[in-house]
């Protein structure tokens, strides 16, 4: 009698898989298919929940904000969005999640240019620079609960994620040193924006809080301003409160979930170093 033949090993589910499953841009014979491999395949089954469990919660959290109707000087805009719409692509290989998600409420929060029925929203230093801030809190809602992959390169290849970043940004970019505020620096990654590429550091400190450092070209208006703006702004509307800043024509934003004054002397130190 011949022994039995082991059942074949199914060929490990890739991110891209797991993402089109979520996103449902796979034909029913492609999702059956895939599903029958997850049984095989406990870790890459949990990081399916695991995503699946961050798109309701995003979902849930920002439902009444996306939901809401475009004011009508807001238009313009939406025309930008729409652009953003087809750098969908970049977010599905870049981010840690489905790519919708992301792409839906940067969409959203960009779409509406300030979070409605919250007073004193900063307007003085126009659109973009809001959008901008925006961008940011996107990016550190996204990556900061990430456990296994919170950043593209790891602290350890510094250099390399200089480098690497300063290329596809088209500026010499250096990385703040945050060691003597109790934050070490964990990495960081490119991202898109709607008028380019973008850059964000992640630090953490003892406690496991974590900041994220969002930065890019900003074409804000004449002599890379915005409004004539460099001050800082303040912004705790949304899920994490950041400070942002235009200078010559580059945006900077610090998002991190910290008090005002706390973070308002991180930005310092942070603008002080750059």
């Amino acid at each position: 009698m011949k022994p039995d033949t082991p059942p074949p090993v199914a060929a490990p589910v890739t991110d891209d898989e797991l993402h089109a499953l979520i996103d449902g841009h796979l034909p029913p014979a492609d999702r059956q298919a895939i599903e029958a491999r997850l049984l095989q395949q406990p870790e890459a089954s949990r990081r399916l929940a695991d995503w699946r469990a961050q798109r309701e919660a995003l979902r849930a959290l920002h439902a009444p904000l996306l939901e809401a109707p475009v004011p009508q000087p807001m238009r313009d805009v939406l025309l930008r969005a729409a652009a953003a719409r087809r750098q969908a692509n970049d977010w599905w290989r870049w981010g840690g999640m489905a790519a919708s998600v992301v792409v839906a409420f940067g969409l959203g929060w960009l779409s509406h240019g300030e979070w409605p029925g919250r007073a004193g929203t900063p307007s003085v230093v126009g659109q973009r620079s809001l959008a901008f801030a925006q961008q940011a809190a996107v990016a550190h809602v996204v990556y900061s609960p990430e456990v296994r992959h919170p950043v593209e390169v790891a602290a350890s290849e510094q250099a390399h994620l200089v480098q690497w970043l300063s290329k596809r940004l088209g500026k010499p970019l250096a990385v703040p040193d945050l060691s003597a505020q109790g934050y070490q620096l964990m990495g960081g990654r490119l991202l898109p924006g709607d008028t380019g590429a973008r850059a964000q550091f992640m630090y953490q400190d003892a406690s496991g809080v974590r900041l994220t450092l969002y930065l890019g070209a900003l074409d804000t208006g004449p002599n890379g301003t915005a409004g004539g703006e460099t001050a800082f702004r303040f912004t705790d509307d949304g899920p994490v409160p950041r400070f942002y800043w235009v200078d010559q024509g580059f945006g900077y934003a610090l998002a991190g979930p910290l008090p005002r004054e706390a973070l308002l002397a991180l930005a310092r130190v942070v603008h002080g170093q750059l």
